[in-house]
């Protein structure tokens, strides 16, 4: 991959070693040479834990977004102290202990290897002689949490909040020579009401281990006293500009001048005032995409009398916003509708805890889930450093940024809300500028939550261009009504995927957590007991298997439900939890990566309109506004639209529901066959549409549908296999093949292919008494039973026990959750149905709850082992999962999933079952 640096960047990229070597001997430090710090051994050792250099760590420059020329790194050996408070700074004292800056005192890299509430670090320092004459900055790129500052005995100042850049001029405060600078620091973690993110002095399961003091880049750089201090870059499409916002320190009346740029060449210009509004042209931009993550080159200048400072940075060009596509409310970026397919990321590593070893490291955490074939990544409670959020942009990956959390299980008191929301605008107004970004989340599942509509209109007063998601995992955790403020209902669902709610007028669907598969890999793991997982799986095979199985799942929820974001709980495992796709030490791929990112792509395509899930049962809704409540049906063979729902005759839904078959004419392609005329499919005929038996001749191809991205932006859009630029499009109700002949044409041409009608496969009779008989060889004298209330199998026949037929004989009755499938009533417990609960089936009476009613519902399915008068019977509530004998005991089972009764084997002998007459 051949990497972009702007201009600036790879120019003080050549300054900066050239620098960094010429002052390499003026950083003095007071206590023990360098040569003789070693950092602790960390419990897990990742690919970069050796190469972390102990007198220049973590060299590159650490603001992508600001750049200068001239700047020293203070990251290094610093000596260190416990303290009973930061009151008393240890002013020309030396310190007991090393520490490495800037990983986290808790982390083996630091040199500490243990938590401090309170603590003291110093380290001496030389000014380069050729800054003389200019003003001198102490930048930090985090501290967690409170912090004082004192250079050569003077205090700068105090700063709270741990996720947060800030700086001192101390130019006041240096002298010739040697100058020291004691940092202090309070970090009461989750004992005090501020925002900690997953942070926990007592960690454990879903908590990890606290990252306290400095944590990110320390460094100097020489300013005139009028300087640039942020800049705020909001690209606009529309207008074919750059609309820039130059922050500023020392102004007195100095101008700015930004230059828009690309491959060295300028190609805008404009002039304005510090703190105004400035639009840039940029002319036929190049937009940035995930897909294409192109970003520009930036250099903005004070003119006039006092300035002279000049500072790089980049940009992208996008749009974000959301629009009605397709009849379902969908986020879009640079105007279409783009599935946000990403991962749960903590940021948390094994040597350095919250401070990635290298920059390297860093980058190969984002390198691996684009690889994967993921698009977007949750930065989950946690506010990475500036070079994190420059390789998401430089990648292409967009960024859900979480607010990390209050502590949960308690109110936050007054003085926590009023942190929380100083941190929250820092956190946003210091990221204005990152193109990936394109959600905030101010909370996640309730945790330390209050007013949550309040918080959620305050972002957005704070940001309008990104969407804002007010309270991810709402639907599991949260003790407080849905609001219904922001653009984003999310839900969480472990395993999972699913959504509980619909899109709605104003707000998308997104599915913020599922997944948590684990596995467990010795040798790779964190040293502690309590290992966590939602699901655990056996062996590298399996867990691959299952998550392609789950994440299938997305293709349906996408058209079906209206998902528009899924987030897989996570790239890598973190302490005790052990659900990633590498191990905590990054050493191990625990799954097929092909294999893994060929079902992402595949969700990919679904979305864009060009991927069907073949060998299920769907059906075509029309998206043409006004019209969204009807369905392409057969009506005497000839393809008609109608309202259909619910309460709709059976024949009719069924009409509506056809099979999606690999084209007959090219696999690439699909074909639609009836679900209720087996061998008959959707064909063009003299431009209209039909359903039809094959007739040979162009039967084939005239049945074979290509999809397209849908034609108004979201949906699918069937264009003809034998005739390029013909679309299946609807037409004073009737179904015709034509091309773009404007008007409604795209609105009518696109199709959202969801939730079948009629969600049976196959039929049982209603009303009427059966049994089910196994069908796997050597075991097919046996019937599904219960005994016990559990069921099972046993060898039954016309000789057996009344009590033991009756036992294996069932009522057929319409499903208690979908009437479009099947529940099943014991005959001899009238009141009873068959239904699943901890995966077992059972039968138990109906107690008139929700979860009851789809435990209890199957749809009948072609029998996956074949044979005439066989069915399998899946569950309504957990689609793929069949019932399946399994050790005489019957389960619902899903073929490769988690758990011993999964294992593929005979999976489709066993969970084929013979509709037989009844036993009794």
């Amino acid at each position: 991959m051949t990497e972009h640096q702007p201009r600036s960047w790879r120019r003080f990229l050549a300054v900066t070693a050239a620098a960094l070597t010429a002052s390499a001997g003026t950083l003095i430090v007071t206590a023990a040479p360098a040569a003789a710090f070693v950092p602790k051994t960390p419990p897990l050792a990742t690919p970069w834990s050796n190469q972390v250099s102990t007198t220049n760590p973590l060299p590159e420059y650490p603001r992508p977004q600001l750049t200068r020329t001239d700047w020293q790194s203070l990251n290094g050996i610093w000596q260190f102290a416990g303290a009973a408070n930061i009151n008393t700074p240890p002013v020309n004292q030396t310190l007991g202990e090393e520490v490495l800056v800037p990983y986290p005192i808790e982390s083996a890299l630091s040199g500490i290897m243990r938590h401090e509430d309170y603590m003291y670090y110093r380290k001496t320092f030389t000014v380069p002689a050729g800054w003389s004459g200019r003003n001198v900055q102490l930048n930090f790129g985090a501290v967690d949490w409170q912090s004082k500052v004192w250079v050569n005995g003077t205090l700068l100042g105090t700063h709270e909040g741990g996720y947060d850049k800030f700086s001192y001029d101390v130019t006041g405060a240096l002298r010739a020579g040697s100058n020291e600078v004691i940092v202090g620091v309070w970090d009461p973690s989750n004992g005090q009401d501020i925002p900690v993110g997953k942070q926990r002095t007592n960690r454990g399961g879903i908590w990890y281990t606290t990252s306290s003091g400095i944590w990110q880049t320390v460094w100097l750089e020489p300013t005139n006293p009028a300087r640039i201090t942020r800049l705020d870059t909001t690209p606009n499409v529309a207008a074919g500009a750059l609309d820039l916002v130059v922050q500023g320190a020392g102004i007195s009346g100095q101008g700015v001048t930004a230059q828009v740029l690309t491959g060295g060449t300028v190609v805008g210009t404009a002039s304005g005032s510090v703190g105004s509004s400035i639009r840039v042209p940029v002319p036929n931009a190049h937009l940035w995409s995930p897909d294409d993550p192109f970003l520009y080159d930036l250099r903005v200048s004070l003119t006039g009398t006092g300035g002279g400072d000049t500072v790089g940075g980049y940009f992208g060009m996008r749009s974000l916003g959301k629009a009605l596509l397709g009849g379902t409310l969908r986020p879009t970026l640079n105007g279409k509708f783009v599935f946000q397919l990403g991962t749960l990321d903590q940021g948390y590593w094994p040597d350095g805890i919250y401070t990635a070893p290298t920059d390297t490291a860093l980058r190969f955490d984002l390198e691996q889930q684009k690889a994967l074939g993921f698009n977007m990544v949750r930065k989950h409670i946690k506010v990475e450093s500036d070079r994190w959020f420059y390789w998401a942009d430089r990648l292409g990956l967009m960024v859900w940024q979480d607010m990390p959390a209050l502590a949960s299980g308690r109110d936050p008191s007054t003085a926590g809300r009023t942190r929380y929301e100083k941190e929250l605008k820092e956190m946003i107004d210091e990221h204005k500028g990152i193109t990936s970004i394109v959600q905030w989340v101010p909370f996640n599942e309730g945790w330390g939550e209050y007013d949550a509509g309040r918080i959620a209109d305050l972002v957005k007063s704070w940001d309008a261009t990104r969407l804002v998601n007010h309270n991810s995992g709402s639907n599991c955790c949260d003790s407080d009504p849905d609001p219904g403020n922001g653009d984003v209902i999310d839900d969480h669902m472990y395993v999972g995927p699913g959504i509980t709610r619909a899109p709605t007028a104003t707000r998308i669907a997104v599915n913020g957590e599922y997944g948590g598969l684990g596995l467990r890999v010795a040798g790779h793991e964190w040293p502690t007991s309590g290992k966590f997982a939602y699901e655990w799986l056996p062996d590298s095979n399996a867990l691959t298997n299952r998550y392609v199985q789950i994440t299938s799942k997305l293709v349906d929820l996408i058209s079906a439900n209206g998902l528009s974001g899924s987030v897989y709980t996570e790239p890598t495992d973190v302490e005790e939890e052990l659900n990633g796709f590498y191990t905590y030490d990054r050493q191990i791929q625990k799954m097929n990566f092909a294999n893994v990112r060929a079902v992402n792509l595949r969700v990919l395509g679904a979305a864009s309109g060009t991927t069907l899930s073949t060998g299920k049962l769907a059906s075509l809704r029309v998206t043409t506004p006004g019209y969204t409540d009807r369905y392409l049906r057969h009506s005497g063979g000839a393809a008609v639209t109608s309202v259909l729902n619910a309460s709709s005759p059976t024949s009719d839904k069924q009409d509506g529901t056809f099979w999606v078959r690999p084209g007959l004419s090219n696999a690439a392609c699909y074909s639609f066959e009836s679900r209720n005329f087996p061998g008959q499919y959707l064909r063009h005929r003299a431009y209209r549409v039909y359903r039809e038996a094959n007739s040979g001749g162009t039967f084939n191809a005239d049945a074979t549908f290509c999809a397209r991205p849908g034609l108004s932006g979201g949906g699918t859009s069937l264009e003809s296999a034998n005739m390029a630029g013909y679309y299946m499009r609807h037409r004073n109700s009737e179904v015709w093949m034509d091309q773009n002949t404007g008007g409604s044409f795209n609105n009518d041409a696109t199709w959202a292919v969801v939730n079948p009608l009629w969600r049976s496969g196959a039929d049982l009779a209603v009303g009427q008494n059966r049994s089910f008989r196994v069908t796997t060889p050597g075991y097919d004298t046996r019937y599904l039973r219960h005994r016990d209330s559990l069921a099972r199998t046993d060898v039954i026949n016309s000789a057996s026990a009344l009590a033991d037929r009756q036992d294996a004989s069932f009522t057929v009755r319409t499903g208690l959750a979908d009437s479009t499938c099947y529940t099943l009533e014991s005959v001899n417990f009238p009141g009873r149905f068959l239904r699943h609960a901890g995966y077992r089936l059972q039968i138990a009476t109906n107690d008139g709850t929700t979860t009851f009613q789809q435990d209890a519902t199957f749809c009948a399915q072609p029998a996956l082992n074949g044979g005439s008068g066989n069915v399998s019977l899946e569950s309504i509530n957990y689609p793929g999962y069949y019932w399946r004998h399994y050790a005489e005991a019957v389960y619902i089972a899903t073929n490769g999933g988690g758990n011993t009764w999964d294992n593929p084997g005979s999976f489709n002998a066993d969970a084929t079952w013979n509709n037989a007459a009844p036993l009794g």
